[in-house]
């Protein structure tokens, strides 16, 4: 077994490496399949502070991803074909610019996240996740009958949207754009671990009634969480929107939901590197046992069944000492 800061260091190190190496190789393919690890890490990421400080179990985090990438295919669409889009009482211009798209994706995530936390919360246990999948399911089926943007065609966008500074359509450039976002993403979410609002947020998790009795609201704490949850993951789904330059209804589907859990069991709950372990087997293994077969996830579930009954840490409780209270 390693430390967990040198399995940090490792695995981020290494999926940096891959793409350099794939630089130098000149395999562009391979560093989209960097940058699609990045992409899912950080939705990830955004899901465990919900699932793995919060213990949140969301079913319907599609819900913000679909938004995000909802946000980036709107805005870039009407800044493409150079009409405004009409919110009723004004109008907006669209744009091909990644931070002012990252910022409305962020913004309507959030208050997406604000509204259903609002209600979802008052719940807990299986009614808490039939309610956040019902919210993604409602998101799911008015995209698939909202014509104006492509109905169940979904949305393509013609040229990937703009960085200061960067081509974003040069393969390296745009992972690294997503790589420094999953970096920050990381760190963020180690602060509000280690910080007292993290520490809380934990106590409101295993003893919420202990938290009352020193004049902490465990449901304002979840809804912190949950809404900066929502936030990461829409981040998520503008940058993943970004890289296919297309948006689909499919980006609400309960699978969405479903495969960004697996990801976090598969690297483990509430470990930091948890999301990024568990997004690069999912992308190996959607690679290669994928060009096999396309009954490819029927492995993934073995893996998954494995990693539930005998290392309820996922790969980093493995490979990294346990840490008391999260497993």
């Amino acid at each position: 077994m390693i430390s967990e800061r040198m399995l940090n260091l490792t695995v981020i190190g290494g999926l940096l490496a891959v793409a350099l190496a794939a630089l130098v190789l000149d395999q562009p393919f391979t560093i989209t399949l960097a940058t699609r690890v990045a992409i899912l890490s950080l939705a990830a990421v955004g899901l465990n502070i919900a699932l793995g400080l919060g213990g949140l179990v969301s079913f319907g985090h599609a819900a913000f991803f679909g938004i995000g990438g909802y946000a980036m295919g709107i805005l870039a669409y009407h800044a493409q074909t150079y009409t405004p889009l009409d919110l009723g009482l004004f109008t907006v211009a669209g744009t091909k610019s990644m931070p002012v798209i990252w910022l409305v994706a962020m913004v309507l995530s959030a208050l997406a996240a604000l509204l259903i936390g609002l209600l979802a919360l008052r719940t807990s246990g299986v009614y808490f996740i039939m309610i956040t999948l019902a919210f993604a399911q409602m998101f799911y089926y008015f995209t698939l009958s909202w014509s104006a943007y492509g109905g169940e065609d979904g949305l393509s966008i013609y040229i990937r949207n703009g960085f200061p500074g960067l081509n974003t359509l040069v393969p390296i450039q745009f992972f690294g754009i997503c790589f420094v976002i999953l970096c920050a993403a990381l760190y963020l979410f180690h602060r509000l671990e280690h910080a007292p609002f993290g520490l809380a947020l934990g106590s409101a998790r295993q003893a919420p009634m202990r938290v009352e009795t020193v004049g902490l609201s465990p449901m304002r704490l979840r809804l912190v969480a949950f809404v900066l949850s929502g936030a990461i993951t829409g981040l998520a789904g503008a940058l993943f929107a970004d890289l296919n330059r297309f948006v689909s209804p499919t980006m609400f589907s309960w699978h969405m939901s479903g495969e960004l859990i697996v990801l976090i069991i598969l690297g483990g709950v509430a470990r930091l590197i948890g999301p990024v372990i568990g997004a690069v087997l999912f992308v190996v293994l959607e690679h290669y046992l994928g060009g096999m077969t396309e009954f490819w996830k029927i492995w993934l579930g073995v893996i998954l069944l494995l990693i539930v009954l005998f290392a309820r840490g996922g790969v980093a409780g493995l490979l990294s000492p346990r840490k008391v209270g999260h497993d």
